[in-house]
């Protein structure tokens, strides 16, 4: 385990109660839940609270060439053996139920080691009170959902989770080749129905051949590291503000809060990043392409002075299951932004269908009165 992890998992007693303090994103500082006493702390005074920096890809990937091993770092970890999510906090947690899907199969993992540890953070902004609140409104939103689950309100499964991710910056210079179609009209005799003669305007193109070149700098191009939050969800929720408010990690923000150890590795999340940018840089080129429409675009990018961060961002996940199926619903901790699973009930969305049918047939009828 490392000395930040060791630090992150320690007792920080309240002064007052004896209570273990936690990290209080409404108070911005470490709180005892118990009492709500404010421990006095200053962001940085960790001694791992360093700049933030920007590592070397390529060398780093040289380094570490099997992702599952290289610095050595060892972590003690727990496994859900239902949905494989590895989290790392206090092993005693290791009797009760997933923070990710709700299985109780849990299992501690004593041999897991992590090649890259997590340097910064951005630190829970949105209190729990405010998420629970959230929480309710959208329950109650469900038009969809079953009646009982809104009477349910499920929040008491609400837990903060700090998720792993990986940000990557490079500096892409691209070559494109296309052809360039220009409309022109022409004028066109036809025979309609009635067998008179008729013209009209058609539009033609004409193709050209074009290049160009693009460049563009990537600056911290987001890539998840985790599995236990569905992917689907998460990118709703995003983007977490990892340019401008990242703090440099410090076990104080940690406190209280379950963090997921990363299961995409640097190098599965670096051929992500590229996949993402060449995404991008089809598009960026593709707005380059002159005339009024374009085919055959084939674009050449070029990368250099690719870097990277591991980071860790907080969420606020409330997992329950209704009937035989697992639900999710994420909110952001640092801008507050929703999104969730919820079941269907099929006897609304029938009783929907037949209500809209039921009106398209009344209107047909007056239509044709």
């Amino acid at each position: 385990m490392s000395s930040s992890e060791v630090s992150a998992l320690k007792k920080h007693p309240c002064p007052e109660c004896g209570g273990d303090a936690e990290w209080d994103a409404a108070k911005k500082a470490l709180a005892c839940p118990f009492c709500g006493t404010v421990l006095p702390w200053t962001d940085g005074e960790d001694p791992m609270g360093a700049a933030i920096v920007e590592h070397d890809l390529e060398s780093t990937l040289v380094a570490i060439p099997d992702a599952s091993h290289g610095l050595q770092a060892e972590k003690k970890s727990v496994r859900c053996e239902s949905c494989r999510a590895i989290s790392i906090f206090d092993p005693t947690r290791a009797a009760q139920r997933c923070d990710f899907c709700g299985s109780p199969a849990i299992v501690p993992v004593d041999d897991l080691k992590d090649a890259i540890t997590p340097e910064s953070l951005l630190p829970a902004a949105i209190p729990q009170p405010q998420v629970r609140d959230q929480l309710r409104q959208w329950y109650g939103s469900r038009w969809f959902a079953p009646n009982k689950l809104k009477s349910l309100a499920l929040t008491d499964t609400l837990t903060g989770i700090y998720l792993p991710y990986w940000t990557f910056d490079a500096q892409v210079d691209a070559d494109w080749t296309a052809e360039s179609g220009y409309y022109y009209y022409e004028t066109e005799t036809y025979r309609d129905s009635n067998g008179k003669t008729q013209t009209r305007q058609v539009r033609r193109t004409r193709w050209e051949n074009s290049s160009g070149s693009v460049s563009h700098f990537f600056d911290d191009d987001a890539v998840p590291g985790t599995v236990g939050v569905h992917t689907a969800l998460l990118r709703k929720v995003e983007p977490f503000p990892t340019l401008t408010d990242l703090k440099s990690y410090d076990p104080a923000y940690v406190r209280g809060w379950t963090v997921e150890r990363y299961q995409v590795d640097l190098r599965q999340a670096s051929e992500t990043s590229k996949q993402q940018m060449d995404a991008a840089m089809y598009q960026l080129c593709s707005r380059e392409v002159p005339g009024d429409t374009h085919r055959n675009l084939d674009v050449s990018s070029f990368y250099q002075a690719r870097t990277f961060k591991h980071i860790l961002v907080p969420v606020w996940l409330a997992t329950y299951t209704y009937g035989t199926k697992s639900f999710q619903v994420v909110v952001n901790g640092y801008t507050g932004k929703m999104a969730g699973e919820h079941p269907l009930s099929w006897i609304k969305i029938t009783l929907a269908v037949l209500a809209v049918m039921m009106l398209v047939l009344v209107i047909l009828v007056l239509a044709n009165r």
